[in-house]
C-alpha cells in the first residue's frame, strides 16, 4: 500500500470517528460516512444494507450513487445473492469483475451498463459476533493487492459503523424509557389534581394504565375494544393529553350516531355547491384535529365507501374533500373504538381487513365493570362525591345498598353507574338511601325486598319496575312525542346535544318509529 494511500484512509478513519456524536440521525451519519469513502476510493457506488426486522429483509438503508428508485429496489432475502451470502456467512466477498459474477443480482439495476470494469468489495457488519447488516462497494478496478486492502480497510469501516448502529440503539432505548416515565408522572399529577385518570386498581384496569402510559407518547393508531359504558371515550382523552399532541385539537366523533350519507362529509368536509344544501365550505374532522387527535367511537358502524376514503387518510397522510380534487395534507393521530366484534365483521366482509390491520397498531382492551368487582364500590364513590359536588346536596348509602351494588352485573358499565348515582342524587328524600329505594332502578334486580319501592318515575300498570335503560328509553320517546317527532327539538328540551340524541335513537333501535310517527303527522 502506498504512503499517500495509507494517509488517505487513516484521514478518512478518523473523520468517520468524528461524527459518531451524531448517531441520533443514524441515516444522516451512515451518509456521511459514504461520503467520506467516496473521497478516499474510487467509488462508483455504495450501500449499506441492514436487516429489516419488520420484514425480515435486508434492505438497503443508505446509499452513494444510487438514485432514490434504485434505492428503493434494493431489497434482499437473507439467503438471496453476494449481500446475503456476506450477511450469513459473516464474511468478506471480492469480485473483481461484477460482469463475471453469477452472484451479482443487480436488484437496484445501477449496474446495466457499464464502460469500465468495476470491482466489488463486501464486508459484514458485525456487532458482537452477530451480523447486522453489509458494506458493500463498487469501483474502478485496481488490481487483486488493492482489492485485500479495501477489505481490511473497509472492515475497520464496518466497525465503525457497527458502533453507530448500537449507539443509534441505545439512544432510542433510553428516549423511550424517559418518554415512558414522563408519561407516567404526567400520569400520576393528572391523578392527583383530580383531572383524568382512571378510577379503581383492579388487576385489569392496572394493565390499562401501564398500557396507556406505553403507547401514549408514540405516534402508534389505536383501537380500543370494549363495551358501552366502559370509558373507551376517557382513555382515548387520557392518551390525547399525555402524548406529544396534548396543546392540539381532540375532535371526538361517534360513527353511529351519524346518518350514513352526511358520515363522509362530516369526516372529511366538503365545497360550497358539493351537495345539495351545501352552501358554504365546510372543514371536515379530520382537517378539524390537524396536529392533535381524532378518536372515531363505533368505528364498526363505518359504511364501506367511509371505510376506503379512511384507508386512504391513514396510508397516505391526506385527503379531499367532497366536490373537490385538492389534495389537503394532515397530521392526525388516530384513535378508535368499537363495542362491536371487529374481527367477526371482517370475516363476514363488512368490514375492510386492510384497514383493520391500520387501525390495530395498538389494541387495548377495556375490560366491563363485571369482570371488576373490586373496584366498584371505589367507583360508586368517585360518582357519588361528584354528583354531590354538582348538586350540592349529600346522601349515605347504607351497606345493603352497598352490598347490592357490589353484586349487580352493571350491563351498561361504568356508564350506568354515573347515570345511577346521578338519578339518586335527584330522587331520594332522605339522608340515606337504602338497597329497597335502588333495586327499581338496576335492570334485572332480584324480585323481593330489594324492589319494595316502585320507581318514583314509570312503572308499567300490574308489571315490574322500569330499569335504568327502559326508563331512559321512555323519556326519548316521550320527548319526541311532545316535539312532533323531530330529534332536535326533543334534545334541546332533554339537554342533549342532536349528535347525543342520534346516538340514542340508535342505541335504542328508534328510526322506524320516528319515521313511521312523522308519516302519519304529514298525511294527518
Amino acid at each position: 500500500m502506498s504512503t499517500n494511500t495509507l494517509s488517505l484512509e487513516v484521514k478518512a478513519l478518523c473523520a468517520i470517528s468524528q461524527i459518531i456524536d451524531k448517531a441520533l440521525d443514524l441515516e444522516q451519519s451512515l451518509q456521511n460516512v459514504l461520503s467520506i469513502l467516496s473521497r478516499t476510493m474510487s467509488m462508483k457506488r455504495a450501500t449499506i444494507t441492514l436487516y429489516d426486522q419488520d420484514s425480515g429483509n435486508l434492505t438497503i438503508n443508505t446509499s452513494y450513487g444510487l438514485s432514490p428508485e434504485e434505492k428503493e429496489r434494493g431489497v434482499y432475502q437473507l439467503d438471496e445473492g453476494i449481500t446475503g451470502m456476506i450477511y450469513q456467512s459473516a464474511a468478506p466477498y471480492v469480485v473483481p469483475d461484477i460482469t463475471q459474477e453469477p452472484l451479482v443480482l443487480d436488484r437496484t439495476e445501477s449496474r446495466k451498463i457499464e464502460k469500465e470494469k468495476i470491482a466489488f468489495v463486501g464486508v459484514p457488519i458485525l456487532l458482537h459476533g452477530q451480523s447486522l447488516g453489509v458494506l458493500n462497494v463498487d469501483r474502478l478496478f485496481a488490481g487483486h493487492i488493492m482489492l485485500d486492502e479495501d477489505v481490511d480497510f473497509l472492515t475497520i469501516v464496518a466497525t465503525l459503523i457497527s458502533q453507530f448502529i448500537s449507539l443509534h440503539e441505545k439512544i432510542k432505548t433510553r428516549e423511550a424509557d424517559l418518554r415512558r416515565e414522563n408519561t407516567s408522572l404526567k400520569y400520576q399529577i393528572s391523578r392527583e389534581q383530580k383531572k383524568l385518570y382512571i378510577v379503581g386498581k383492579s388487576h385489569s384496569m392496572l394493565d390499562v394504565e401501564q398500557q396507556i402510559s406505553r403507547v401514549a407518547p408514540t405516534k402508534a393508531t389505536v383501537l380500543l375494544l370494549g363495551e358501552s359504558g366502559t370509558g373507551k371515550t376517557l382513555i382515548s382523552r387520557i392518551i390525547h393529553e399525555l402524548s406529544e399532541r396534548r396543546n392540539h385539537p381532540f375532535i371526538k366523533v361517534n360513527c353511529a350516531a351519524i346518518p350514513d350519507n352526511l358520515l363522509e362529509a362530516e369526516l372529511f368536509g366538503y365545497e360550497k355547491g358539493a351537495f345539495t344544501g351545501a352552501s358554504s365550505t365546510k372543514p371536515g374532522k379530520f382537517e378539524e384535529a390537524h396536529r392533535g387527535t381524532i378518536f372515531l367511537d363505533e368505528i364498526g358502524e363505518l359504511p364501506m365507501g367511509v371505510q376506503a376514503k379512511l384507508l386512504h387518510v391513514l396510508q397516505e397522510k391526506e385527503l379531499v374533500r367532497l366536490g373537490s380534487n385538492r389534495l389537503i395534507h394532515i397530521d392526525v393521530r388516530i384513535i378508535s373504538a368499537t363495542t362491536r366484534d371487529i374481527t367477526s365483521l371482517v370475516t363476514r366482509g363488512a368490514f375492510r381487513e386492510d384497514l383493520y390491520y391500520r387501525l390495530n397498531v395498538f389494541l387495548i382492551r377495556i375490560p366491563p365493570l363485571r369482570e371488576r368487582k373490586e373496584d366498584i364500590v371505589q367507583l360508586i364513590r368517585h360518582f357519588q362525591n361528584k354528583m354531590e359536588q354538582g348538586y350540592n346536596r349529600s346522601f349515605t348509602l347504607t351497606p345493603d345498598a352497598l352490598t347490592l351494588l357490589s353484586g349487580y352485573n352493571w350491563p351498561g358499565n361504568v356508564r350506568e353507574m354515573e347515570n345511577l348515582m346521578e338519578r339518586l342524587v335527584i330522587l331520594t328524600d332522605s339522608d340515606k338511601v337504602t338497597a329497597q329505594f335502588i333495586g327499581p332502578f338496576l335492570e334485572g334486580a332480584p324480585a323481593g325486598p330489594f324492589c319494595a319501592f316502585p320507581n318514583p318515575e314509570a312503572t308499567p300498570s300490574g308489571g315490574r319496575p322500569l330499569s335504568l335503560k327502559e326508563t331512559e328509553k321512555q323519556e326519548i320517546i316521550a320527548a319526541l312525542k311532545r316535539n312532533g317527532w323531530i330529534q332536535y327539538k326533543a334534545a334541546s328540551e332533554l339537554r342533549l346535544t342532536p349528535r347525543q340524541m342520534g346516538y340514542r335513537i340508535h342505541k335504542f333501535a328508534l328510526e322506524a318509529m320516528i319515521a313511521q310517527k312523522r308519516a302519519l303527522l304529514r298525511r294527518g
